[in-house]
């Protein structure tokens, strides 16, 4: 079972978020609705407000030359002075200096030039505002099985149920529709309970939409399922099915995968080791030999090399043979320390947590401070390429992270919106986000930073999925899913991680003019010469023992 759930701070802002709508429904309801436009889900009611009047004074000759109206308290903004009082009135207030009036009864107030502004009444008012009201939505679960992982296996076909809900007091769901591939279904209630039945390796495509007393529908949402006989057989007399749906609005339990983005399914039967999330952190526990971390260790005083001829160390700071034995038995705890929060993530985001366990070996060794590369932080090294493209490709990521660094109204038209400044500093804070050095620290690294770090890296595999699906439509006008496999388009998304979109669209671009095929193997050979290294660097991530 596949889709697609947000990390668990994500969730604390759509709880927020949700219950805010739903009191600002429950206060129109109750000051009364004024009118309802036919075109739309939307209300109008009457909020009271103190209208604040404002003059725009000359010095010369105290003469109004402009009247301001506000909402709200404090000076008028910018905005509104030039909307009142036009272009310009308003730039001639801008460029108004002080004025300094002198206690001396000889400097005569004349003397100052330009505009000021002067509050001149405040009256309690009423005004009509337009509310949003929620739509109402259509969620996806299985009736009569809960498939076990990571195989996905039902004793039995389940049904595919549809439970429509209306956030509206006093409407509710009247009807679901639908299509079963292409075959239409409608259900008089507000929930359906769909028949499912066996599908081809690709799946089947159900389309599905609720009808509301209030006269409106919701939005048309899309599951894709997949049922495939196991063809094994697991009781006298029965077998088994494997069962996957991919919806956005699947409310059963998650597993890790992109799947929803790329309308792509795992293998039949599970998916290999590097695409898994087990439950235990003894599972993705490692005992590699990493010279590079076991470096750091030995730098930062937390081995004990007295035994070793140059300190344990190679003149490019990793360890040499000696201070690798000396290290061991730490180096062996620090690269398994992490293992926990990588699965918590893993189960939060759907990013399988074998993954990023060998990402972060490959980039850092799991050492998260800077040292080997400048400007590149934590154990995923954090790129400002990598920031731009968590930004731009992961955007209910970016709209929670920007407003906590920009002005919320800045945020509000999208990242390509900012300016290169703006842009420039939301790079930089998320950087931050994952640099994790402390001098004060006893081990040079904060590692409560770096926990909390893993869903940051998270969030940029998925905008990297995110941003191979549109590659590949880009190259073949088709869903990712339908041109290439699940596990292909995981060693696409790695590609892109490290190398960058640059290497990785133009092989996928070549690969499809000239092949018509895309799979990893086939890709590869496209790769320029100055990319040529991320093969081995996918190789190495992806292998199975």
């Amino acid at each position: 079972m596949l889709f697609f759930i947000q990390m668990e701070w994500e969730k604390r802002i759509f709880v927020v978020v949700s219950l805010t709508v739903l009191l600002l429904v429950v206060f129109a309801f109750q000051v009364g609705v004024v009118s309802a436009d036919e075109s739309g889900r939307t209300t109008t009611i009457i909020v009271p407000y103190t209208e604040y009047e404002w003059w725009l004074i000359s010095w010369s000759n105290n003469e109004v030359v402009c009247r301001i109206y506000a909402d709200h308290e404090g000076l008028p903004t910018t905005e509104e002075v030039f909307r009142d009082c036009g272009n310009k009135l308003g730039k001639l207030w801008q460029i108004t200096p002080p004025c300094k009036i002198s206690n001396e009864e000889s400097t005569p107030t004349i003397d100052c030039k330009g505009l000021y502004l002067y509050l001149a009444s405040s009256q309690p008012q009423e005004k009509e505002v337009v509310v949003e009201l929620p739509e109402p939505v259509v969620w996806v679960d299985l009736e009569g099985c809960a498939p076990t992982p990571p195989t996905n296996f039902c004793p039995e076909i389940p049904n595919l149920l549809l439970i429509g809900e209306e956030p509206l007091p006093n409407e509710e769901i009247v009807a679901i529709h639908g299509t079963y591939d292409g075959e239409p279904f409608v259900c008089p209630e507000q929930s359906c309970s769909l028949p499912l039945r066996a599908t081809p390796l690709l799946g089947s495509v159900v389309e599905f939409w609720a009808e509301s007393s209030y006269g409106d529908t919701s939005e048309k949402y899309t599951a894709h399922v997949r049922v495939i006989d196991t063809g094994v057989s697991t009781a006298p007399g029965g077998g088994g099915w494997y069962v996957d749906v991919i919806s956005t609005q699947w409310v059963g339990d998650p597993l890790a995968s992109c799947a929803r983005i790329w309308k792509s399914f795992p293998p039949i039967g599970g998916s290999p080791d590097w695409l898994t999330t087990p439950e235990r952190e003894e599972l993705i526990a490692s005992d590699e030999p990493y010279y590079y971390l076991a470096g750091r260790l030995i730098s930062q005083g937390l081995i004990d090399v007295s035994g070793c001829t140059s300190g344990g160390l190679l003149p490019n700071g990793y360890a040499d043979v000696c201070g690798l034995e000396k290290a061991r038995p730490i180096l062996d705890d620090w690269q398994n320390q992490f293992d926990q929060r990588i699965i918590e993530v893993a189960q939060e985001s759907g990013i399988p947590a074998q993954l990023m366990k060998n990402l972060f070996a490959q980039e850092s060794q799991f050492w998260p401070g800077v040292f080997r590369v400048r400007y590149e932080f934590g154990l995923g090294q954090v790129t400002d390429t990598g920031a731009d493209s968590v930004l731009l490709w992961n955007t209910p990521f970016y709209e929670q992270f920007c407003p906590l660094v920009l002005v919320e109204e800045t945020c509000d038209e999208g990242y390509l919106s900012l300016s290169d400044h703006e842009q420039a500093i939301l790079r930089g804070a998320v950087a931050l986000q994952a640099k994790t050095d402390c001098e004060e620290c006893p081990t040079g690294i904060d590692l409560t930073q770096t926990s909390f770090s893993v869903s940051l890296f998270a969030n940029m595999l998925m905008a990297n999925c995110a941003q191979i699906c549109q590659t590949i439509d880009n190259a073949t006008g088709e869903l990712a899913g339908d041109v290439s496999t699940y596990e292909d388009l995981w060693r696409f998304t790695v590609a892109n991680y490290h190398a960058g979109p640059g290497c990785v669209s133009y092989a996928i671009h070549q690969t499809w003019l000239n092949v018509g095929l895309l799979n990893w193997e086939q890709v590869q050979e496209y790769f320029t010469e100055p990319c040529k290294g991320v093969i081995p660097y996918v190789e190495k991530i992806t292998e199975t023992e």
